[in-house]
């Protein structure tokens, strides 16, 4: 029996009690350089949340220093130093503040307004984040007290998300949605209690030293409390919880009813849309091609309840158009438009063909003819284009140290119409 509590026993290791408090006492202070990590730890943070980055979010968490007024506040707790949780809690209240205000100026600046994934899943805390918040403040806290402080602590600022919470407060208070704002925030105290409450437990079962001698009715008094924020947090937690799994049971049978019904049967689902919420709840479908009429619509609606989808209406989103038919016509006036494209893209390159020139191998065959002629460059030009009197001419320009006489030049035009057989050629000197 004692090799086994031996094994288990969290005072194998651990570290120096006056040491770790130390420790924590100087992890505790915002001021200056970790003033300025919390506020660039939130600007990520928020931009993960912002362009959803689990991989930034994650980044945002690592450099976070949001947990040393956390434990701060368990170990005053645990040792009865009010004096210690007086500074924790005041320096967490200021970590907090300049959190919300950082994170409502990005979201409120950015151009970005969408609510996306990784922002919805922390405006709905249930019981299981309570379960992360106590048995990761667990971790970190054993880990503190330890001589090998080992790779505990990357993972425990990581599981306990102190900062995306309050990067979704933030976001909630930019754009005055106080349901996100109160929720985000309801997450964050539960991660803060939590991770206070667990290191409350380490200290007491470690046995640090009490600062404060205090009587038997001060303990219950810090233990009443601690039991009533425990409860005000949890209550709300397992409603929320048992609200999430009747959510996704509810989706289960949807999934149920709408396979045998229609998918099992052929029909194409076009869209579909559950709204557990609402009272009564309602499902929207709409189909490929299907028509329903009222009385069949009725039906189904009745065979909800066999499928125990109680109070919940089925809602056919249908109108008097085919809309096979007229996904199929807009995709026929999708290809029309991109034929006559390619038309005119053809068209294009073609006269972009009968107006260029290859430069150098004209360029070698002048050189035999006019020594003098170091570079020449040959275009066609068009003028009047939509007009009758259309005109094409045959534009060059030559580069020599002296200009052509008029005999060469002479020679040069009537050599150029007979090779590009046009009537119309004028040459001139690049200055």
């Amino acid at each position: 029996m004692n090799k086994v509590v031996n094994f288990i026993d969290l005072h194998s290791g651990e570290e120096n009690k006056k040491k770790v408090l130390d420790n924590v006492k100087s992890n505790i202070s915002f001021r200056g350089s970790n003033l300025w990590i919390l506020a660039c730890a939130i600007v990520v943070a928020s931009v993960g949340l912002n362009v959803n980055s689990t991989a930034v979010i994650i980044g945002a968490m690592l450099i976070s220093p949001l947990m040393g007024p956390i434990v701060g506040a368990g170990f005053g707790l645990g040792i009865y130093d009010f004096n210690l949780l007086k500074r924790s809690l005041k320096n967490l209240l200021i970590a907090t503040v300049v959190s919300l205000v950082v994170s409502t100026i990005y979201f409120y600046l950015s151009p970005f307004k969408d609510t996306q994934s990784e922002l919805l899943a922390r405006t709905s805390p249930n019981i299981y984040d309570i379960f992360i918040a106590f048995f990761g403040g667990l971790v970190g806290v054993i880990a503190i007290t330890r001589v090998e402080k080992g790779n505990p602590i990357p993972g425990v600022a990581i599981a306990t998300a102190l900062m995306p919470p309050l990067c979704t407060a933030g976001y909630g208070l930019a754009l005055g949605n106080f349901k996100f704002f109160f929720g985000a925030m309801y997450l964050y105290t539960i991660n803060c209690v939590f991770i206070c409450i667990a290191t409350f437990i380490i200290v007491k079962y470690l046995k640090y030293p009490i600062v404060k001698q205090t009587d038997v009715k001060m303990e219950k008094r810090v233990k009443y409390m601690i039991s009533l924020l425990t409860l005000a947090l949890i209550v709300p937690s397992i409603f929320f919880a048992y609200q999430l799994f009747q959510e996704k049971k509810y989706k289960q049978k949807v999934e149920l009813f709408l396979k045998l019904e229609f998918l099992d049967k052929g029909y194409t689902v076009l869209y579909k849309k559950t709204q557990f919420t609402s009272n009564p709840k309602k499902i929207d479908i709409a189909f490929l091609r299907r028509r329903l009429d009222k009385d069949e619509i009725k039906e189904l609606n009745v065979k909800l309840k066999t499928y125990e989808l109680n109070n919940t209406v089925l809602n056919i989103i249908q109108d008097t158009t085919d809309l096979k038919q007229d996904i199929l016509n807009e995709i026929t006036f999708n290809n029309k438009t991109m034929s006559e494209k390619d038309l005119i893209i053809a068209k294009l390159q073609s006269q972009i063909v009968s107006l260029k020139f290859d430069n150098n191998a004209i360029l070698g065959e002048t050189r035999i003819l006019f020594p003098e002629i170091a570079n020449i460059a040959i275009a066609n030009h068009v003028f009047n284009e939509n007009k009758k009197d259309r005109k094409v001419i045959t534009v060059v320009l030559y580069e020599s140290k002296n200009d052509l006489d008029t005999i060469d030049k002479k020679k040069l035009t009537a050599w150029l119409k007979n090779k590009f057989k046009t009537d119309a050629v004028e040459i001139f000197k690049r200055q």
